[in-house]
């Protein structure tokens, strides 16, 4: 008896040895030891550079990338021919995925491929690198995601971001190419008819000749990589509908697309409303198959249309978007919540209409489905349920109403996830990608995520950005909101002022270190580099 009680006794002590020696699953790695993904961004905006970024670190992943002054950015177009060949150098034995831009590739970056004067020959040499570079590098998966070039409404929307003529012909470009589509999609009435004859004198010759010009490129080399997909060089493509309409130049040449790569798998090949966001998307995306994992999402809608909106900046409805995002980041939705991953919980406007978050709506006074969504809201997150917020109400920010019932309803840093930066369709699919990689991060990583949004997408975005503007146009310098050049100092000093403000009012529960830290790297106030440091 003796004997077997101290045998019994000895196991249990090594067992207890054997486990407290053992490393645990949680434990923090070194940078050196994390898996490498390379990563090439379409530009170097906060959003889809460093912020992308952030959230696949804190994810547990090193992300490999190239030098900040290959990136283009609003002045300097990019270095395809750069960029090729850091690749060629930075692809080892220890990179596990590499998911770069062909809008990087192809022309330097996102906007240079609207902006370029290269010819459609150089163009198609550059996407054949990619079958090249898919070859040497067999067995490493490889996921492309480029952009089907937007077609913004007016010269203003464009940003100075299209050549210098959209600016003059810009609502006169988009109107045409809206008919087009609409012609071929549903015939045009008489009176279309004659407004088509009539803008196609009214636009001249030579400006509509080179946009165009410049899409009938782009279109030529998106349908060479669709072709390599059809040979299995890539793992995945992704193809994003750039700001676009129902009927617009974009919304028929994605749908021409969407026709040329008809038999190709959705989880290999998809076309999808959006750009920005893809990035991040297909970041997940990776890691999943890595993982071999396939996250289980139930989709949450406010009051209403629901589902059935079609929001601003985009050609279909949104429950459409959202099951093509949920496939592309190699997921799956379900109908149960009980046994999904997390609840993507969809803020919209039971009325169906998308406004900007920098209209008087935005005033923070509940509307119609504010109390509806953020009951839901709380319910599940009372029931332990992760939740992710998609907050697209209001089109570039968050919506007042909403933050102000987290706020109070201590929701805010209980989320798993939340996003509403730029159009609805950015917002959703960052807010998805990051509700995934979010799975297996420490609180800590998701709290500060949380918090770079609060501060990005509801103070600078929904509240300062338009406190600044409204303090240009008092100045007599409105115009400078595009392009902010001396009022830059004025701009950063006001908005660090304002966000200190908005901080202390509404996320006083965060300790932060210091102050705000405001920079606009493309000299304009459409987006921020905002700076800040929160003690531990």
């Amino acid at each position: 008896m003796k004997v077997k009680t101290f045998f019994y006794a000895f196991i249990l002590v090594l067992l207890t040895e054997i486990f407290l020696s053992a490393p645990s699953t949680g434990e923090t790695k070194s940078k050196s030891e994390l898996d490498k993904i390379l990563y090439i961004p379409h530009d170097n905006r906060p959003i889809v550079n460093q912020q992308t970024v952030e959230v696949v670190e804190r994810a547990g992943y090193q992300v490999i990338m190239p030098p900040q002054e290959l990136l283009g950015n609003r002045d300097d177009l990019g270095h395809p021919d750069k960029l090729w060949d850091w690749l060629d150098k930075n692809v080892g034995k220890d990179i596990k995925a590499a998911v770069i831009s062909s809008d990087s590739m192809l022309y330097g970056s996102l906007v240079g491929s609207r902006k370029h004067y290269y010819g459609k020959q150089l163009v198609l040499e550059r996407a054949e690198l990619f079958k090249e570079f898919c070859e040497k590098h067999k067995g490493m998966p490889v996921y492309v995601f480029g952009s089907v070039m937007r077609t913004p409404r007016t010269g203003e929307a464009s940003g100075y971001e299209e050549p210098d003529y959209y600016r003059n012909y810009g609502t006169n470009i988009f109107r045409y190419t809206s008919l087009v589509d609409k012609r071929e999609l549903a015939g045009l009435t008489p009176r279309e008819e004659r407004e088509f004859n009539f803008l196609t004198h009214l636009i001249p010759e030579r400006a509509l000749k080179d946009w165009l010009s410049r899409r009938e490129k782009n279109l030529a080399a998106n349908q060479k990589l669709i072709d390599m997909v059809r040979v299995n060089l890539f793992d995945g493509l992704i193809l994003g509908r750039d700001d676009n309409a129902p009927y617009s130049q974009t919304h028929m040449e994605g749908r021409n697309l969407q026709r040329y790569g008809i038999n190709i798998d959705q989880r290999r090949y998809q076309t999808i409303a959006g750009i920005d966001e893809v990035g991040l998307m297909v970041l997940a995306r990776a890691i999943n198959d890595l993982t071999k994992t396939s996250p289980t999402i139930f989709v949450s809608y406010n009051l209403g249309a629901g589902p059935n909106i079609i929001p601003s900046y985009s050609d279909e409805n949104i429950d459409k978007t959202i099951n093509e995002e949920i496939v592309a980041t190699g997921s799956r939705r379900i109908n149960d919540p009980s046994r999904a991953d997390f609840i993507f919980a969809v803020n919209t406007n039971p009325n169906g209409i998308t406004y900007e978050a920098a209209s008087s709506l935005n005033n923070g006074t509940d509307r119609d489905g504010t109390s509806y969504f953020v009951n839901t809201v709380k319910n599940y997150v009372n029931g332990g349920r992760p939740v992710v917020i998609g907050d697209i109400a209001f089109a570039n920010g968050s919506d007042n109403a909403l933050m102000r019932h987290l706020k109070n309803n201590d929701l805010l840093f209980k989320l798993h996830a939340y996003a509403a930066w730029n159009t609805p369709t950015n917002a959703l699919g960052f807010a998805l990608a990051t509700g995934i990689l979010a799975k297996n991060m420490k609180l800590s990583d998701k709290r500060q995520l949380l918090l770079t949004r609060y501060i990005d997408d509801w103070a600078y975005q929904a509240n300062v950005r338009g406190m600044v503007k409204s303090q240009l146009r008092q100045r007599g310098r409105e115009g400078f909101f595009f392009a902010l050049n001396d009022e830059k100092s004025f701009a950063a000093e006001q908005c660090r002022t304002l966000m200190q403000n908005f901080v202390a009012q509404n996320l006083n529960n965060v300790n932060f270190d210091g102050g705000f830290k405001v920079t606009f790297p493309w000299n304009r106030m459409f987006e921020s580099d905002i700076s800040f440091k929160v003690k531990n």
